[in-house]
C-alpha cells in the first residue's frame, strides 16, 4: 500500500479522496492555488503545498509544480480525482517516468479513450454496442452525405477529442449538413486544438446510462451496476439515479456484463464509465471517461463499496476486492449536483458564503468542501456541493430527498437548490419519466 498519496485536485472531489486516504491510514499531501489557501481539504491534509496563482493552467493544470510536489514531499502516488488533469495521458506518463504512481489507468488506454472516433473503434472491436455512423474522421462534404445518407437523418455531428457538448452539432436534412459540419469543425478547432469530426446516427429520445467499470489490469473486469445521468442542461449532468429507472433486472445485467468483460479484454487499471445511449431496449456507446466520475456516490450507496478505497488498492498492485458475484444493489440512490448558480439564468454566483447547513438523518450524505464563512473564487467550476440520497425503493428515495431538499441552507450566494426543489415534486421525474432532453425542455418552459 501506498505510505503517502498527493491528491492533484480541489474542492469537493479532493476531500473526498483525502477522507478515504485517512482511512486507510494513508499521508495525504494537498496541492493548492493561492485562491484555495482556506479550501477545507488544505486544513485537513497532513501536508499542502502551494502551486501556483488562481488561474488553473498555472496551478492546478501545472504538471511541473504536481511533479515537483511530490519529489518535496516524497509522495509515491497521485489521485487526480476528476477534471484538471485525470485523464491526461501525457501526465500519467511523466509520473511514471519519475517512478510515482498514477491512480487510474495507463497512458495508453487514456489516449485511446480520449480520442473519441479511436475509442469507437476500440467499443465496437470489444463487443460493446455502437451507434451507427462514419468509422472514422469525415474529410469533407461529401464523404458527410454519403454517412449521413446511409444511416438516415437526423445526425449528430462530434468533436473528435471533444467533450462538454463544444464541437457538437445537429443536422435534421442534408440542407442543414454542410452549415453544421463546418461549425462543428471551427468549434473543436478553437475548443481542443483538433477540428476532427465525426458523425453518428442522432436519437431522438435516448436516455443517458453509463456503467461503472473495475479493472485490475490482468484482466479481470467487474462491473458496479449502471447510473442514469438523463437529466442534462448543455450536456452537462445535473441529478443522477442508480439504479436507472428505465432499466429491468435482465438489461442491467446483460450491459454490465458486456462492459466487465470488455475490460478485461481490454487490460484495463482502475475506474472507468462506459457511457451509453439508451432507446427503445438497446444501448449504444458514445464515450469511456477513464477516471472516476462526479456522480459516483450513488454508485457506492447502492452497492455499499467505497469506490476510491477500491482505486487506491488496485492501483498499488493489490487487485480488486471484490468478485462480480460479490456484488449486491440495494435500494436506490439519487445525486444532486449544487452549484453555486443562479437557480433559472445558470449565471455564476461567486461570494462569500454566510451560512451552510446540511440535511442530517438516515441515507442522506453530502460531499462538498464548503463552509460558513467561505469565499467561493470565481476561477473553478461552480459545483459547491453534492446531495446524495439512498432509500429501499425509488419512492422513499424521493420522499427522503424531498425532504433533504427542504433541510439544506446556502445563504450569500444563489445555488441551484430551488431547482430541485421544482424537480423533486415533478410528475415526470417521479415517475421516472423522462430523456436526455427534457431538462432543457422544462426550462425553456419558465415553469
Amino acid at each position: 500500500m501506498f505510505q503517502k498519496i498527493l491528491i492533484a485536485n480541489r474542492g469537493e472531489i479532493a476531500l473526498r479522496v483525502l477522507r478515504a486516504c485517512k482511512e486507510l491510514g494513508i499521508q495525504t499531501v494537498v496541492v493548492h492555488s493561492t485562491a484555495d489557501s482556506d479550501a477545507m481539504h488544505v486544513r485537513l491534509a497532513d501536508e499542502s503545498v502551494c502551486i501556483g496563482p488562481p488561474p488553473s493552467r498555472e496551478s492546478y493544470l501545472n504538471i511541473h509544480q504536481i511533479v515537483a510536489a511530490c519529489e518535496i514531499t516524497g509522495a509515491d502516488a497521485v489521485h487526480p480525482g476528476y477534471g484538471f488533469l485525470s485523464e491526461n495521458a501525457k501526465f500519467a506518463d511523466i509520473l511514471a517516468a519519475h517512478n510515482i504512481t498514477f491512480i487510474g489507468p495507463s497512458g495508453d488506454h487514456i489516449r485511446i479513450m480520449g480520442d473519441k472516433i479511436e475509442a469507437k473503434r476500440t467499443a465496437k472491436r470489444l463487443g460493446i454496442p455502437v451507434v451507427p455512423g462514419s468509422d472514422g474522421a469525415i474529410s469533407d462534404d461529401k464523404e458527410a452525405k454519403r454517412v449521413a445518407a446511409e444511416i438516415g437523418y437526423p445526425v449528430i455531428i462530434k468533436a473528435s477529442a471533444g467533450g462538454g457538448g463544444r464541437g457538437m452539432k445537429v443536422a435534421h436534412t442534408e440542407a442543414d449538413l454542410e452549415v453544421a459540419l463546418q461549425t462543428a469543425k471551427s468549434e473543436a478547432g478553437a475548443a481542443f486544438g483538433d477540428d476532427a469530426v465525426y458523425i453518428e446516427k442522432y436519437l431522438e429520445k435516448p436516455r443517458h446510462i453509463e456503467v461503472q467499470v473495475f479493472g485490475d489490469g490482468a484482466g479481470r473486469g467487474v462491473h458496479f451496476g449502471e447510473r442514469d445521468c438523463s437529466l442534462q442542461r448543455r450536456h452537462q449532468k445535473v441529478w443522477e439515479e442508480a439504479n436507472s429507472p428505465a432499466l429491468n433486472a435482465e438489461e442491467r445485467s446483460r450491459i454490465g456484463d458486456i462492459c466487465a468483460k470488455a475490460i478485461a479484454d481490454l487490460g484495463y487499471s482502475g475506474a472507468g464509465t462506459i457511457e451509453f445511449l439508451y432507446e427503445n431496449g438497446e444501448f449504444y456507446f458514445i464515450e469511456m471517461n477513464t477516471r472516476l466520475q462526479v456522480e459516483h456516490p450513488v454508485t457506492e450507496a447502492i452497492t455499499g463499496i467505497d469506490l476510491v478505497h477500491e482505486q487506491i488498492r488496485v492501483a498499488s498492485g493489490g487487485g480488486l476486492s471484490v468478485r462480480q458475484e460479490d456484488i449486491k444493489f440495494t435500494g436506490h440512490a439519487i445525486e444532486c449536483r449544487i452549484n453555486a448558480e443562479d437557480p433559472r439564468t445558470f449565471t455564476p454566483s461567486p461570494g462569500t458564503i454566510t451560512h451552510f447547513h446540511t440535511p442530517g438523518g438516515l441515507g442522506i450524505r453530502v460531499d462538498s468542501g464548503v463552509y460558513s464563512g467561505y469565499k467561493i473564487p470565481p476561477y473553478y467550476d461552480s459545483l459547491i456541493g453534492k446531495l446524495i440520497v439512498h432509500g429501499r425503493n425509488r419512492v422513499e428515495c424521493m420522499m427522503r430527498l424531498r425532504r433533504a431538499l427542504d433541510e439544506f441552507v446556502v445563504d450569500g450566494i444563489k445555488t441551484t437548490l430551488p431547482l430541485f426543489r421544482d424537480l423533486v415534486g415533478n410528475p415526470d421525474i417521479a415517475n421516472g419519466d423522462y430523456d436526455i432532453h427534457w431538462l432543457e425542455k422544462y426550462l425553456a418552459k419558465g415553469e
